[in-house]
């Protein structure tokens, strides 16, 4: 793996083609959008951090809205024909699923993933364009959503961002250029200079691939590493990051079989085992992790349940008790139910629900679990559906909700 350290230096590969995720067939936008104060009705926000996990459970109100009605942030593409001007806003009911539009943050270019930080004051939004860029937007208790700035991430193609645990850090993962990348965030939650940026040069690309292309960067439930997902190289890294210095250290790496495609993965809670979605072949991994090492060690491939071919499988979410799981599968349109067995260790594949829209781009739970969204990216809408604790049954809600090019749903 190669680094570079230097706040200001764009990775070489930064101009190179066309961005394959976005399945639109239209090419990067090259510039960065104009930092805009937003006149969309915002919500305002009180929090409860969540635990080290770093999955946070927001506390939130909004504005001339019952106390049900909780924040949603819809993510976009905003250089695609027909896409989205910024981020979208609306509120949801977090009993009935029933979605309401009260605006959209404009000054966010290309906003494909959203994070939220563990105080719940301000969101961050990759900003995926040739020169690529992370942006912060504070959430005020009272009073609309504002943009605070944007730093350069020093790759292009930025496709995912998360927040460590501590509050301190944000970590982004560069798609076209195959790096991460770490920025500090302040006091104020605004982002200083990029403190590192590591770029995957090793092994080589899988079948098919022209390069690395870093898909996910998440931290550990146990906040000691952090991975890497690459589905460019097959392989996920693991990483130390010093939170002194904002520099990652090279730990591990998991590879999978050639061709798998690696994209997203989640924690089951137990913190001893992962599960990775595939995209490029079509299929969902088990992985056993040692907290004490870093090491993620992947299982046989399971079926989508989808049938033969890819249906790009996207996101892979795991439910807050460990007891089911669901995949995103995009040219299914459909989402997967597993049971998770063996303390972790297993997925059973139980069925394939319709997802209600066209290619279910991301997917997300409500904090209190009772709600799933999943973003529709060609459809233009948010699916919401009704979460069954006992059995994990997913019943749509009815209350499709349209947004342009809708690649990433945040419900706080």
């Amino acid at each position: 793996m190669s680094r570079d350290t230097t706040a200001d230096t764009t990775d070489a590969r930064a101009g190179q083609g066309p961005n394959r995720r976005r399945f639109l067939g239209g090419a990067l936008a090259t510039a960065v959008g104009a930092v805009a104060v937003p006149s969309a009705t915002g919500c305002a926000a009180a929090t409860d951090p969540g635990p080290a996990t770093g999955r946070a459970v927001a506390r939130t109100t909004a504005p001339d809205r019952a106390d049900t009605a909780r924040p949603l942030f819809i993510g976009t593409y905003t250089s695609a024909e027909g896409g989205g001007k910024g981020i979208r806003l609306a509120t949801y009911d977090d009993t009935t699923g029933r979605t309401t539009g009260t605006g959209t943050l404009t000054g966010v270019p290309d906003p494909s993933y959203l994070a939220v930080h563990p105080s719940g004051g301000a969101l961050y939004a990759v900003d995926e364009r040739a020169d690529g860029a992370v942006t912060a937007v504070r959430l005020p208790k009272d009073g609309p959503p504002e943009v605070i700035g944007a730093r350069p991430t020093g790759g292009a193609g930025p496709c995912h961002l998360s927040v460590h645990p501590g509050g301190r850090w944000l970590l982004s993962a560069n798609y076209t250029s195959g790096s991460v990348a770490v920025h500090p965030i302040d006091g104020s939650l605004a982002l200083g200079e990029r403190t590192d940026l590591v770029t995957h040069s090793s092994p080589p690309p899988g079948p098919g691939q022209s390069g690395p292309h870093a898909h996910q960067i998440v931290t550990s439930p146990d906040g000691r590493h952090v991975l890497a997902v690459d589905l460019g190289t097959d392989t996920v890294y693991t990483y130390r990051l010093d939170t002194d210095a904002g520099t990652l250290s090279a730990v591990a790496q998991a590879r999978f079989r050639a061709g798998a495609g690696p994209r997203h993965l989640t924690f089951h809670p137990s913190g001893r085992f992962a599960y990775v979605a595939c995209e490029v072949d079509n299929t969902a991994v088990v992985c056993a992790y040692d907290p004490s090492t870093g090491r993620l060690a992947p299982g046989e491939p399971q079926s989508t349940g989808t049938g033969s071919g890819t249906s790009y499988p996207a996101q892979i979410l795991v439910t807050a008790g460990g007891t089911f799981a669901y995949l995103a599968n995009r040219g299914h349109n459909s989402l997967t139910r597993y049971a998770v067995e063996g303390d972790g260790a297993r997925l059973r594949l139980l069925d394939t629900v319709p997802v209600g829209g066209d290619f279910p781009r991301q997917i997300a739970f409500s904090p209190s679990g009772r709600l799933l969204f999943a973003a529709n990216q060609r459809s233009g809408t948010v699916s919401v559906f009704q979460v069954d604790a006992d059995s994990g049954a997913l019943r749509l809600t009815g209350d499709t909700f349209a947004s342009p090019v809708a690649v990433c749903a945040l419900p706080l």
